[in-house]
């Protein structure tokens, strides 16, 4: 392969910047454009130091910058390659211009996650782990970020090689029994089967499941606030974003279109909705605001229901508690106003959970965060879960499952153990393609693809 360089740090101001190559011709061509000082040189650098030293321009001699070079020798590095990196001071011009002399003393760009890429390809991460990396990148909070430590230490792959593997030996059992029966051997026993069958589903299951939690984490929690106008929606929004972003006045109905912003609260991110107040109403303009609230509501995967506790319910309190209900999705009940004081009447909520807070003050803050976590992070407890990072990881892990569903229902009905084979050797297949081991090149330049240039 051709020797690769890119700057693996943001183009932006800051305190420094790092240009990164990889190839076999890596030592050389840092060697052109950085001398160290002390009269050493990069040739003669073991792996794993560094030499302080000045870049230049072949070409003319001028001194471009002042800097580090960081050697890494094959193949005990990132990309199992020759790679060395040079770090300068931070700054979009002085990158680029040490990244030209690169690339006009013999390296040529790198490709969007090239330099993970290759890690893969030369056997120093599992396809799984490969994917890791972005999502350790992008993690915005810490169950994210554990998620993604995990599969890029290799948990994801282990788990679904022990899965693999034990069908491998099925496979291997039955193939003997059938081809070979002049040799006498003991036919697979059938209880055996489909007890490895199954235990095979019930992993996969377990895994698929935990994909959507995971999702919600990862992306933000799609969140509406919902109540009757004038209960305190568009302050409690202001009070979790941190800033005035909804209107909030004392006349009921101000809130008329669908706000959406993006908060955080504690380990979770919330893609906040600030509805339009639901109710009965003439106005033709607050009617389709309650007609896009109520159209968020069935969207979203949490509502947070707000009630003003300094007042009893009404009948308008009742029907929007009735209406959430009845949608079967995560609810939280907002008592708000309590620095106005409770009403003489606690209203009933049947079990539901709720907190009591003001949103003008702030007042239940860590309550409403304690809420909202535990029923989120209850699906999380166990730390392998939450651990598929994409849809192609989940797509192959379904194609998976569905085969050797077939398989074991194949087996219980007394079919052929030929039919039983082939399902599972396809099952075997889509769990090959999951962590990489067998995989086409166009689906792992797509994975690839989606990388930032420089990892």
């Amino acid at each position: 392969m051709s020797t690769v360089c890119a700057v693996s740090t943001p183009l932006a101001e800051g305190g420094l910047a790092v240009i990164r190559i990889s190839g076999e011709n890596a030592l050389s061509a840092a060697a052109r454009v950085f001398t160290p000082f002390g009269g050493k040189k990069v040739a003669d650098m073991e792996g794993y130091t560094c030499a302080y030293g000045r870049v230049t321009d072949p070409e003319s001699g001028e001194t471009v910058d002042d800097a580090m070079l960081t050697v890494f020798r094959a193949p005990r590095s990132y990309t199992g390659e020759d790679t060395a990196e040079i770090s300068c001071h931070g700054g979009v011009y002085i990158a680029r211009r040490i990244l030209r002399l690169l690339l006009a003393n013999g390296c040529e760009q790198a490709d969007r996650g090239e330099f993970t890429k290759r890690a893969f390809l030369n056997g120093k991460l599992s396809l799984t782990q490969a994917e890791a990396v972005m999502d350790m990148i992008s993690a915005r909070g810490e169950l994210t970020l554990r998620s993604a430590r995990l599969t890029r230490e290799g948990r994801l792959f282990s788990r679904i090689d022990s899965i693999k593997q034990s069908l491998v030996t099925l496979l291997g059992e039955l193939a003997a029994w059938v081809d070979y029966p002049e040799e006498d051997l003991p036919a697979v026993e059938h209880t055996a089967l489909c007890g490895t069958l199954s235990a095979a589903c019930t992993e996969l299951e377990k895994l698929v499941r935990s994909y959507d939690s995971g999702m919600v984490l990862r992306r933000g929690i799609d969140t509406v606030i919902a109540g009757k106008p004038n209960v305190g929606k568009s302050t409690l929004m202001n009070m979790l974003l941190g800033y005035e972003r909804s209107i909030v006045t004392d006349t009921a109905g101000t809130t008329r279109d669908v706000i959406e912003e993006t908060a955080r609260l504690g380990e979770l991110e919330l893609r906040l909705s600030d509805t339009a107040g639901i109710r009965q109403t003439d106005d033709k303009v607050e009617q389709l605001g309650v007609s896009l609230a109520k159209k968020r509501l069935d969207e979203c995967a949490l509502i947070i229901a707000v009630f003003d506790t300094s007042e009893p319910l009404d009948d308008e309190d009742r029907e929007l508690l009735s209406y959430v209900r009845s949608l079967d999705k995560r609810l939280l009940i907002v008592l708000n106003k309590t620095d106005l004081g409770a009403a003489e009447e606690e209203p009933d909520l049947e079990g539901l959970p709720s907190v009591r807070i003001s949103a003008r003050s702030g007042e239940g803050i860590s309550e409403l965060e304690k809420a909202v976590a535990s029923m989120f992070t209850a699906d999380t407890a166990d730390p392998d879960l939450m651990i598929f990072a994409n849809e192609r990881q989940k797509h192959c892990a379904e194609l998976a499952l569905e085969r050797l569903r077939e398989a074991l229902g194949a087996a219980m009905s007394g079919e052929t153990l030929d039919a039983v084979t082939v399902l599972t050797d396809y099952a075997v297949s889509q769990l090959m393609e999951l962590t990489g081991e067998n995989v086409s090149e166009a689906v792992v330049e797509e994975v690839f693809s989606k990388f930032c240039v420089g990892k």
